[in-house]
């Protein structure tokens, strides 16, 4: 029984005495928790301790297992120098781990360091284990900008390097919640902060991990969360083991989410193979959205498989509908996975014979030719949601009290300078917002002056 259990913890630095000088008293039961998930740590007894921090190294598209024998870092940048820390790294583990990364084509291991010192994410979860423990060996892994779901496998891949090592590993997710509880909160209020902290500790108190990988990436943006993906991490780590779970406390006293659970594994558990439940919903719900695109989105896809799977171009249906094919408009076909943009290109106005033709080769570039992002594998295929939009003649506006976030797309331009935003997208709440994001995309500052404002409708297609 290699993996031995997990804690899920917070890294307030304010909760250090030697940090908050008083102020740690106001969150005493996050303290007193805190203290409780060390000493059940070191009860397990591990040699290794992997710990995931989203204040590590993070990529975008990779995850960064810290290098090298040892590391070393200290509280400075929260006034307290004195406070020192120094780990012994696992480097048979972190090599093992990264060596099975590398032979399934898992974008992890330990390239890419630009920073060896000891991150708080890190280091205040040692202040508290090694209260209790000291002889053992870290390995620290940052976070990336890839699916929860990806964090769920390489948390998997931990403990089949555990098993192969026959290390006894313990597992901390470190993270906060929310930071948008309170509107006297230093980060501020959003309704979703409250919403977030409830759900994810249900979830993580009743360890139904795969409700995890539920949680829309947009929400938890709103909400402002930095542990969800270290909290994924470690549910695959415990992926298929019988648990016992405690959730141990939950603050927001400073606007900020501190919440507390403990795991220890009782065994092994089948039907706690959580990812595969969870890829069975998705898929089906995914099947039974695909059973009612429309035309315009099934040519799109049609035209993206033919084009990943074949390399060949989809030939157009002869029963395409008429405003499909006798009419001309600029088009935007955008593809997401798990929640997330996967790729989104098109043209303000028609510059192809018909609107079929638009979406053809729109699909095409959105799969292989957006710069933000690798070209679509043959595997994602099915995992894409796909939507079409067709755009009216953009008009001139005078202002943006003529915007409507959910009507109206906006386009800003200055001299060759152009910037797009289509209409009522996820995340986008005000006009500012979108004018904003708009600018930034052409390169233009927002105190420039001679802005060139324009809006559009558009009829979206899923």
């Amino acid at each position: 029984m290699p993996i031995v259990g997990a804690i899920m913890v917070p890294h307030p630095p304010i909760l250090l005495p030697e940090v908050g000088r008083g102020e740690e008293k106001k969150i005493a039961a996050t303290a007193a928790a805190y203290e409780q998930a060390a000493a059940f740590a070191a009860e397990l007894g591990p040699d290794t301790i992997v710990l995931a921090s989203p204040h590590s190294i993070m990529y975008s598209d990779y995850f960064h297992i810290s290098p090298g024998k040892a590391a070393k870092g200290d509280m400075g940048q929260f006034r307290a120098p004195q406070l020192t820390f120094r780990v012994e790294y696992d480097a048979e583990f972190a090599d093992t781990l990264s060596r099975l990364c590398e032979r399934t084509g898992f974008p992890a291991g330990t390239l890419g360091e630009r920073k060896a010192e000891l991150d708080h994410g890190t280091m205040i979860p040692l202040y508290y284990v090694n209260h209790y423990l000291q002889n053992y060996k870290l390995v620290r892994i940052g976070l990336s900008g890839l699916p929860l779901a990806e964090h769920y496998r390489l948390g998997r891949m931990i403990q089949q390097t555990a098993d192969k090592l026959g290390r006894r590993v313990a597992f901390i997710g470190s993270g906060d919640l929310s930071h948008k509880l309170r509107e006297d909160g230093p980060y501020g209020f959003a309704k979703e902060g409250p919403d977030y902290d409830g759900r994810i500790m249900d979830v993580m108190g009743r360890a139904a991990f795969d409700e995890l990988l539920d949680f829309d990436e947009s929400f938890c943006e709103k909400a402002a969360e930095c542990g969800h993906r270290s909290f994924c991490m470690l549910a695959g780590a415990l992926d298929a083991k019988r648990l016992e779970t405690k959730r141990l406390s939950h603050e927001d006293t400073f606007g900020v989410g501190y919440g507390i659970c403990t795991y220890r594994v009782c065994g092994d558990d089948p039907d706690r193979r959580l990812l595969e439940k969870w890829e069975a919903r998705r898929n089906r719900a995914l099947t039974e959205k695909r059973a009612k695109e429309d035309a315009f989105v099934r040519l799109a896809r049609a035209v993206i498989n033919a084009w990943i799977g074949e390399r060949k171009r989809f030939p157009l249906p002869d029963d395409l509908p008429p405003e499909m094919t006798e009419r001309r408009a600029g088009a935007f076909v955008s593809l997401h996975k798990d929640g997330r943009l996967r790729g989104c290109i098109g043209t303000i106005g028609p510059v192809r014979s018909c609107v079929a033709e638009e979406i053809a080769e729109n699909a095409i570039s959105a799969a292989t030719r957006d710069p933000r992002f690798s070209p679509v594998r043959q595997e994602e295929l099915d995992s894409l949601e796909i939507s079409v939009d067709v755009l009216s003649t953009p008009e001139d506006i005078r202002s943006k009290a003529e915007l409507d976030v959910k009507r109206y797309g906006v386009i800003v331009s200055k001299g060759a300078r152009r910037g797009l935003l289509l209409p009522n997208l996820e995340g986008v709440d005000t006009v500012d917002e979108q004018v904003s994001i708009a600018l930034r995309k052409a390169g233009i500052s927002e105190h420039e002056k001679g802005i060139k404002l324009q809006r559009f409708e558009v009829v979206r297609h899923v």
